[in-house]
Formats: C-alpha cells, sequence, structure tokens
C-alpha cells in the first residue's frame, strides 16, 4: 500500500474539512459573540488549514465551566470577608447621590459592584518615572502589608528594582503578596519567583487552569493592575513592570502611560478587587486593612471591575453608558480601537449630539494586526464625524476617558473586545472638576503632539493596505 499516494493526501484534506465543520458549529454554538461566531466559523469551513489549531488554543470555548468556577470562588471569597466586618462604605456611598454630575451616569451604581464613594485623594501620575517612583516610595513606607499585582512582569532593571524591594519589605516584617498574570508574565523567569518566595514574599500566578494545560488556555487574561500598601494607599492604571514602560526600549519608546494614586474610602475597594483575585488563585485571603480615619472631604470615585464572570458585559457597558452621558465632550486615549457595535454606535451618537468627540490613538503598531483593524475602524470614526489623533512621539498605552468638565475614568481596560468581554479590567471613576481640569491639561498636551487623522488619509491609502485593513476586521472578533 502505497502510504503517500494522492488518495491518503484526500483523505487527510477531508478530515482536515470535516474537523474545521465540527469546529464551526461547535463556535456557534459557543462563542459568546456573533461577531466572533461568524468570524471563527467562516474562518474555519473555508480555511480549517490556518484556523484550526488556533481555535484550539484560543478560541476553544471552557467558557460556562470557567465561569461558574470563578463565580462560585468569588461567593466563597465574599463569605469569608462578610465574616471580617468590611465594607465600611456605606455612609460614604450616600454623599456621592448628591452630585448632579455622577448623577448622569445613571446605570453606573448598579453597573459597578463597589459604590460611589466620598472623600478620596487623587494624583494624577502621567509617566512611568512618575507612577513607580510614587509605587516605589510608598512600598518602602509600608509597615503592615502590601499588595502588588501587574499583567506584566519583567526580569529587567525595573523588575529587579521591585524585586529587591519587595524581599526588603518582607524581610522587616510586612507581609507581602505579588500577583502576576501566567500569560502576560509568560517570560518571567522561575529563579525571579523562586527568589521572593524564598525570601518571604508570597507569590502566585494568575491562571485560568493549574498545570500544564493553562498554556493552552489564553483567552482569560488578568490585565489589571494594582498596588495596595497598608490599607491607605493605592495605585491604578496602565502601566505594567518593564523597562519598556520608562521609554527605554526602542522602537516604540517613548512610552506614554497614566497612572493614579488614590488615598481614601475607595482603597478598600482596590483591596477587596485583589482579595478577589488572590483567593482566585490561593483559596486564602490576604489582609484587608482599614485606617481609623478618612479625610473629612475630597474627590468621588468609584472602582469599575470587570471581567468574564461579570454578569453583564460591565466593560463594554461602562464606555456606552460614559458616552451616553457626554453633553459637552468626550475624550478617549485607548492602544487600541476595536469597537463593539455598541460603543460605535454610541459615538455616533454623541456626535449628532453635538458633542465633542476625540480619540487619540498610537501611530506606531505593536501588534500589526490589531493596528490594521483598528485603522479602519479609526477611518470609519472619522467619516461619521469624530475626531481620531495619532499620537505621534512614541507608542501611546493610556486608558483615559473624560466626559465633560468633571467626569474622567483611567485605568487598565482597552476599547476592544478583549477588555469588554474576556480581560479582567479595573478603571478608576472619579467625579471632580479640578481633577477632571488636569486630566484635560494632560491631554491636550498629548494632542499638540499628535496628527488629526482626514477623509484624504483613507482615500491615499493603498488598495493592499485597505485589503489587509478589510482582513483584520474580520478576524477583529477574536482578537
Amino acid at each position: 500500500m502505497d502510504f503517500f499516494g494522492p488518495h491518503v493526501f484526500g483523505y487527510l484534506i477531508a478530515l482536515i474539512h470535516s474537523l474545521g465543520t465540527i469546529a464551526a458549529i461547535h463556535a456557534v454554538l459557543t462563542v459568546r459573540t456573533a461577531q466572533g461566531s461568524i468570524a471563527w466559523a467562516l474562518s474555519l469551513v473555508f480555511i480549517p488549514y490556518l484556523t484550526l489549531i488556533p481555535y484550539l488554543v484560543f478560541g476553544r470555548s471552557t467558557f460556562d465551566a470557567y465561569i461558574k468556577a470563578r463565580r462560585q470562588a468569588n461567593v466563597e471569597m465574599r463569605k469569608a470577608i462578610a465574616d471580617l466586618n468590611w465594607r465600611p462604605w456605606v455612609e460614604e456611598a450616600l454623599a456621592a447621590r448628591n452630585s448632579q454630575a455622577y448623577a448622569a451616569l445613571r446605570a453606573m451604581p448598579k453597573l459597578g459592584r463597589m459604590p460611589c464613594l466620598a472623600n478620596n485623594q487623587v494624583q494624577l501620575l502621567v509617566n512611568g518615572e512618575a507612577t513607580f517612583e510614587a509605587i516605589f516610595q510608598a512600598i518602602e513606607q509600608a509597615r503592615h502589608a502590601v499588595l502588588v499585582q501587574f499583567f506584566i512582569v519583567h526580569d529587567d532593571q525595573l523588575g529587579r528594582r521591585l524585586h529587591n524591594l519587595l524581599r526588603q519589605k518582607a524581610g522587616e516584617g510586612v507581609e507581602v503578596y505579588l500577583l502576576y498574570d501566567g500569560i502576560g508574565s509568560h517570560a518571567l523567569p522561575h529563579d525571579y519567583v523562586d527568589s521572593l518566595r524564598e525570601g518571604g514574599v508570597r507569590v502566585k500566578a494568575f491562571a485560568t487552569r493549574s498545570g500544564w494545560l493553562n498554556r493552552f488556555q489564553v483567552n482569560f487574561r488578568n490585565h489589571r493592575k494594582v498596588v495596595v500598601v497598608d490599607g491607605l494607599v493605592g495605585f491604578v492604571g496602565g502601566h505594567n513592570v518593564g523597562d519598556e514602560y520608562l521609554g527605554s526600549k526602542p522602537p516604540l519608546s517613548p512610552w506614554r502611560d497614566t497612572h493614579v494614586q488614590v488615598s481614601g474610602p475607595v482603597v478598600a475597594c482596590l483591596q477587596e478587587s485583589f482579595a478577589e483575585d488572590w483567593f482566585w488563585a490561593a483559596r486564602q485571603l490576604p489582609p484587608l486593612i482599614l485606617p481609623d480615619t478618612y479625610p473629612d472631604d475630597g474627590v468621588l470615585c468609584q472602582l469599575l471591575a470587570s471581567g468574564p464572570a461579570d454578569p453583564f458585559e460591565t466593560c463594554s457597558l461602562f464606555f456606552v453608558e460614559a458616552i451616553h452621558a457626554a453633553r459637552e465632550r468626550v475624550w478617549i486615549t485607548s492602544p487600541y480601537f476595536i469597537p463593539d457595535e455598541a460603543v460605535s454606535a454610541a459615538l455616533r451618537l454623541a456626535v449628532l449630539r453635538g458633542v465633542d468627540v476625540r480619540l487619540l490613538l498610537p501611530s506606531r503598531p505593536d501588534h500589526r494586526i490589531v493596528y490594521a483593524a483598528s485603522s479602519l475602524y479609526a477611518f470609519e470614526a472619522v467619516r461619521a464625524g469624530v475626531r481620531v489623533f495619532r499620537y505621534g512621539p512614541g507608542f501611546l498605552h493610556q486608558k483615559v476617558v473624560l466626559v465633560d468638565n468633571e467626569i474622567s475614568a483611567i485605568g487598565s481596560a482597552n476599547l476592544d473586545n478583549r477588555s469588554f468581554r474576556l480581560n479582567f479590567e479595573l478603571m478608576l471613576l472619579t467625579v471632580d472638576p479640578a481633577f477632571a481640569g488636569e486630566v484635560e491639561s494632560m491631554l491636550l498636551k498629548d494632542f499638540e503632539l499628535a496628527r488629526e487623522v482626514t477623509h484624504e488619509d483613507s482615500r491615499e491609502t493603498h488598495r493592499l493596505q485597505q485589503l489587509g485593513m478589510r482582513i483584520a476586521r474580520l478576524i477583529s472578533p477574536i482578537l
């Protein structure tokens, strides 16, 4: 028998197409969005040679089992917290109802699992140097507990500085916890983690499965960035731990990102968010610390934690609600612009209402397929009347929303399907004219360094580039 005859190849092709058809049916039945189902199904039916293995890695759905397990873990975690007489924010939450600006976000009290709290102090950190100097200074002053969570931790100069500081504080008797994402930090050496554990630091990798199979389940990523010191001061934003976030790695340097330092009652929410993720990884609670007193005055803040186990698509709905609330302006910065239909419609409606709608996007790609799809959506937004700008000096990674003259949000969520439906994200919503003014000044400086995208840019794009953009858009729901 000729094992390499044409009939064998025919059987192999038939087998691949059969498996592709089965996988396409599976995608239709399990993928959460219609766009994602169509993108996977068509590609699996017509080009299974290229898409079958990626589907097994990226698209194979364990959503139901994972969500059930994650929700059960969250219930267990909240029961454990309830025994500690936690959630000390009832009185502070009442003050938030008097804000007319926050009242414009009518869905936000129910959309977020944590309330809007008064009497917080916030500080804008507009680059990597300011962010990590503030974080390291706070950790150096820690006396009781340090909670650290990042999507990416690199074993480079910045990563080793964090490593040494955490070991030092653990040696001083401070309880130190580090949680990193197993996919985002896939290149982190075992020696880095082992050395921390030997020094007394409690370290866990956020993973959706245990064992080697986890490397094949890469869809569920914990994209949150949180640091809390002694229950007094917290940090949230877009920076990860790596030299590139300090702008020292071409060709994407100088890196543009934003973080926020916060103190006050909302720090309790940051601790609860960290506790939820740590409990999933370790089935234990980290230390939760409440200060003796809170400031008497300050900024309204609400922490919006979102993820695939939410009963709603919290992240997408947050952007929709923020855009709908705008009366004068809504400015959004994001490294990726692959909106769903709801967000696209909200942007178009805002333009029709006469709102100043602006998007600030990077001019340099870090992921070329995502950038190509994002470019096509950007051209469509320009045709709808949205003002789109490309930031020039380096890679733009910040995630900022500015609505009218009081509302702003800074955190980890991008304008794409992954943040909307797959990643665990955090956004810190603030309601304060003075802080919104600081955010406005920061964004105005960014716009001065950006080039506005015009209708001519779309018409001057080469036909092959347009084809590439449209192909990228076809697979954008699964990026």
